[in-house]
């Protein structure tokens, strides 16, 4: 004899989700911490500089030239990196692709929320890297500025070349691992040395902090991305 409870229609599944709206779901997110990034750089520097006017950086200053270079620098990183954790199948290499993004994604924001404050536009004008004006201690032997362009025709020490990007979104499985991990090593290192002279030349101590907090963060991911390419039988490429 049928129950009530057995002739009760059976609960109708929820609506499976749209395949797209988990990208959505990531694109706000990835909005939200760039607009956090933004926010936080300009209120750090609001607090360091008061409403003096003459602390505020002007174009060409190591200040605006940093902000301008390295959120340039930063965002082949964070599409680097984006492009790792969608398609590798590691996941330690999907860990770390998210770490990276993350990080320099909220560094490109208060780099940004910088310029805007100052008035200055997101893109430098001409030649990258002019405001690096004095000597290099740090890497080049003291001996004179960090080269300008780089042997592979990127547009800053570093970065991966357009033939280079398009090469890495054709690999799959370890070899797209090495790839990503030769590449963006190659990356950190080229950063250093811009980062290395906003701290010792900017005379702003919210810029200072940044450059110093990427030091720490980017040295402690060269380390891990060296062993992971030793890992996989992979050596880094020739440092920028």
């Amino acid at each position: 004899m049928s129950t009530e409870a057995d002739l009760a229609p059976e609960p109708e599944a929820p609506p499976e989700r749209p395949g797209w709206s988990r990208w959505v779901i990531i694109g706000a997110a990835l909005l939200a911490v760039l607009l956090i990034g933004a926010t936080i750089g300009m209120f750090l520097t609001r607090l360091a500089d008061g409403a003096d006017d003459t602390a505020t950086p002007k174009a060409g200053s190591v200040e605006v030239g940093f902000a301008q270079d390295m959120s340039t620098h930063h965002l082949q990183a964070v599409t680097m990196a984006n492009w790792a954790r969608d398609h590798s199948t590691d996941p330690e290499i999907r860990q770390l692709a998210f770490d990276i993004q993350s990080t320099q994604l909220e560094q490109v924001g208060r780099m940004k929320g910088w310029l805007m404050m100052w008035g200055q536009p997101e893109q430098a004008i001409g030649a990258y890297m002019k405001w690096m004006t004095e000597p290099m201690g740090h890497g080049h032997g003291g001996s004179g500025p960090m080269p300008m362009q780089p042997a592979n025709g990127a547009p800053m020490p570093g970065m991966a070349s357009d033939a280079e990007m398009a090469k890495m979104q054709t690999l799959t499985g370890k070899a797209l691992d090495v790839d990503f991990l030769q590449l963006m090593l190659r990356h950190h290192q080229g950063g250093t040395d811009m980062a290395q002279y906003a701290l010792d030349h900017s005379q702003l101590p919210a810029v200072k902090a940044l450059a110093n907090s990427m030091l720490t963060s980017q040295g402690a991911e060269m380390n891990q991305m060296t062993l992971l390419l030793k890992a996989r039988g992979a050596e880094p490429l020739p440092a920028p």
